[in-house]
């Protein structure tokens, strides 16, 4: 679902600078940098490195990249 809400100029811009250096497109940028305010709102004492982290192994448990761990 989509819904047109209202942000200010400057954060396009910034979302744009970044989003070109990600090969994102603009509303991609802002979606990525709310999923990350969110997690880390949730998270506290997460590192952004560690949320970046679980965000790529969520997407790769999704893409079928695991591989079982067998204990012992």
């Amino acid at each position: 679902m989509s819904t047109t809400i209202k942000i200010s100029d400057e954060l396009v811009g910034e979302a744009r600078r970044y989003a070109e250096v990600y090969s994102r497109s603009v509303p991609k940028q802002i979606e990525y940098w709310s999923r990350l305010g969110k997690i880390a709102e949730e998270n506290p004492d997460l590192t952004f490195d560690m949320i970046k982290d679980i965000m790529i192994a969520q997407q790769e448990a999704k893409d079928g990249e695991t591989t079982p761990y067998s204990f012992g």
